[in-house]
């Protein structure tokens, strides 16, 4: 079969620090990892998955690291574009100067940014957020905003539906991006408050459970959404706004794509969800 699904949310880390970030990371989500964290991994994984292209979003916890992080987003494409490596730019709320760096991410080929509120302290409708997406948008830049808890840094909750949706009713960007299907583990109420709304969702870490980290005792499995909400979630707020995603490391492509087919959507419903909103919104074509 010829590879043409795409993952929408996918993470990695340079190689000299992949071991701890992952160690780190899954202890604090208490959860086992399906790659390593590096980017061979990541691509051991989508050959595995029949996964033709991922998108990875790197997180700036740190406004002083924005610059660099984003020429090694850039440099990454430049030398894995090929093999279906697809990184977009950080950008932290911090950052002075968000409208200079927005455009030289524009200028260096990244197709978006990832916006993460729990790791960079700031409630996602503060007006910090607010003016980098409405400046991205300008740009025709894609924003994926962190939706609903952290597994990892669950209190304070700087995504919430309510503010998820002051967002929305408050920059009418077309290429806005909620994760985790609208609210991470705040499902029920972004299903009543998000769905049917002018905004993507993306399925990450939405599929199957998070396997508790065995290396942590009295780790339990963390149980996702079940099949009936997802698909029922993806109807409602149209399956030509949703887009599939599985958070790699922290969930697995293989593992996500085999349930994802079992929901009880039509083939064109899948095939939308799988690559064909992606496709569209990346302007990329396989």
């Amino acid at each position: 079969m010829n590879k043409k699904y795409i993952d929408f949310h996918t993470h990695t880390f340079p190689d000299k620090i992949a071991a701890a970030a992952v160690s780190k990371l899954g202890g604090c989500f208490a959860i086992e990892n399906h790659t390593d964290g590096t980017v061979k991994g990541l691509l051991r994984s989508m050959e595995e998955g029949e996964v033709a292209l991922s998108v990875v979003l790197p997180v700036v916890t740190n406004p002083a690291s924005t610059v660099k992080m984003n020429d090694y987003a850039a440099a990454s494409n430049e030398k894995l574009g090929e093999k279906g490596y697809c990184s977009f730019a950080g950008m932290h709320p911090d950052f002075s100067g968000y409208k200079e760096e927005l455009k030289r991410i524009k200028r260096l080929g990244l197709k978006g940014i990832k916006l993460h509120p729990a790791y960079q302290n700031c409630n996602m409708d503060d007006i910090r957020y607010l003016r980098i997406v409405e400046e991205a948008a300008s740009l025709d830049l894609i924003v994926v905003y962190h939706a609903g808890i952290d597994g990892g840094l669950p209190t304070p909750v700087y995504a919430t539906v309510d503010m998820a949706r002051h967002v929305v009713d408050t920059i009418g960007a077309e290429k806005l991006v909620l994760a985790h299907m609208g609210g991470w583990e705040q499902w029920e109420q972004a299903e009543q408050e998000l769905c049917g709304a002018p905004v993507y969702f993306d399925t990450a870490a939405c599929i199957g459970v998070m396997e508790a980290r065995k290396s942590i005792p009295g780790a339990k499995d963390r149980v996702l959404m079940s099949k009936e909400q997802l698909a029922r979630m993806i109807r409602k707020h149209g399956a030509d706004k949703v887009l599939f995603a599985t958070d790699s490391p922290w969930t697995g492509q293989k593992e996500s794509l085999k349930i994802f087919k079992t929901l009880e959507l039509t083939e064109q419903e899948k095939e939308m969800v799988l690559w064909e909103n992606a496709c569209r919104l990346l302007n990329h074509c396989h």
